[in-house]
Formats: C-alpha cells, structure tokens, sequence
C-alpha cells in the first residue's frame, strides 16, 4: 500500500456519546483519555439531565489513535459506570447550497412544541442542525415554561420571507413567542 491509501495514517473521526451518573471531574476523565490518546475534541455538547450526565462529542485523529481511543473509552465503560458508544464518522462538508438561520422560542411548556416545529421544518425541506430545549419555571408567576434554540439550515433556493411568515404564523396558532434569523457568528 502507499502511503496515501495506507488506512494508518488516513485522519479519523469518531462520535462519541457518553451516559453517566453525574459527578466532579467526569469530563476531565473523559477528555484525559482522548489527550493520551493522541486524539483531537472538535465538537462536543454536554448537559446533565436530571442526575445524569450527557454528551456527545467529535474526536479526530489519525487511524491508529483513533482505534486507540475506542480501545480506551472501551476500558473506561468498564472500570466506571458511564455507558460510552463510538462510531466512526466523515467530516461533514459545509452546506454550499443551504443558509444558516437560528430560530428561538420560548411559550408555557405544553406537550407537543418540538413535535410540531421538527414536523413543520421537515415538511419544507430545512433540516435542523442544532437544538437545545429546556424547561423551567417563570419567575414572578411560577408557570412552567419552555425555551428552545435551534439553528436549521434553509434550502438556499427557498423564499425566505415567505418562510418566516409560515413560521410566525405557526407560532401563533401554538401561542409561541418565535423568531427566526439569519445567523450572524
């Protein structure tokens, strides 16, 4: 084999995602192995949820610390109770033929809301990229409530304008303070 197609020295992502009682120090653990490993953190997102722990993250390497690194979260699910799942994955190649827009709502908790907004993105063909959802209660009334941030990715031949008006009038027909706009980071 040359070196050009040689697998070992080919660069390497892995998704991880990890599931764990939540304590002090879990991501130093998490991320100590993937430094000793030789292996780059490009992406992550973590989040506790009710008491356990939650991320998912993207690591990159060459070949060989790449299959290190699974060897190693491997021995780390076992020695811990944090549940761990790799999967080997490609760069994803940035959208050419898409926008980025960021979309924010927040309305009294209600089953249903990301339901309806993931049925009405899907349904024009923008997929969502990101999305954080939470819940907790409004100050002076004590009402729950529920916020959500997402960035979708629009179909750079759709009708903008048109799209912020369907989405504005969704959000009025489920009572949701909405907006929807261009991301500027």
């Amino acid at each position: 084999m040359t070196a050009s197609t040689s697998k070992p020295n080919k660069h390497a992502h892995l998704v991880i995602s990890i599931l764990g009682e939540d304590h002090t120090g879990v991501i130093e653990e998490i991320t100590d192995v993937i430094h000793e490993e030789g292996c780059n953190l490009e992406d992550s997102r973590m989040s506790v949820l009710g008491d356990t722990f939650a991320m998912i993250l993207l690591a990159s390497g060459n070949w060989n610390t790449t299959t290190k690194l699974e060897k190693a979260l491997f021995r780390l699910s076992q020695n811990t109770d944090l549940v761990i799942s790799t999967r080997r994955a490609e760069r994803r190649a940035p959208g050419r033929d898409s926008v980025p827009y960021d979309i924010d709502v927040i309305t009294l908790d209600q089953p249903g809301i990301v339901h309806e907004l993931a049925h009405f993105f899907a349904a024009r063909g923008v997929n969502i990229h990101t999305m954080i959802t939470s819940t907790y209660t409004a100050p002076h009334t004590g009402s729950p409530m529920f916020s959500l941030h997402m960035t979708v990715e629009i179909p750079a031949q759709a009708h903008l304008a048109s799209l912020r008006d369907e989405f504005l009038d969704l959000c009025d027909d489920l009572n949701l303070d909405g907006i929807m706009e261009p991301v500027t980071h």
